[in-house]
């Protein structure tokens, strides 16, 4: 079985963004050499996710409305510690910080409106995501 490990480097102009990341993941996954096999992606950060979804603005307002509703700003238990971003580490929670996608012939294999996204809940500094290609 074969193995290709390659990391992506985000810092945000933002505190909060979703970063299209598609066309990147498939060149790592041709640069593999992998025909076969998956390709896990994974934000290696506590304060952001990766998404799976429709690449469509108004869907994009929509995850944020969401996101906020469910984990809003505010003063946390968390914020005792010095931080500020206990919302961040609870929006990562529901859109979790990795993703396990099919490798097929070489291509990655979504479905037809499947786009990925690195999440970020709390930028406007460096974090990465480590890209993970394993098959035949």
């Amino acid at each position: 079985m074969k193995r290709y490990t390659e990391y992506l480097w985000f810092n945000t102009s933002k505190k909060r963004a979703l970063v299209h990341i598609t066309d990147k993941i498939q060149e790592i996954v041709e640069k593999s050499g992998i025909k076969e096999g998956f390709c896990l992606v994974s934000a290696m950060h506590i304060t952001a996710g990766i998404i799976v979804n429709d690449n469509e603005s108004g869907l994009h307002q929509d995850i944020w409305e969401w996101l906020e509703k469910l984990a809003p700003a505010g003063n946390y238990k968390h914020h005792w510690t010095g931080e500020t971003n206990g919302d961040a580490h609870l929006k990562r929670i529901l859109t979790h910080h990795q993703v396990i996608l099919p490798v097929t012939n070489g291509k990655l294999d979504l479905g037809p409106w499947e786009e990925i996204f690195y999440a970020e809940y709390d930028g406007q500094r460096r974090k990465r995501v480590v890209v993970k290609v394993i098959g035949e």
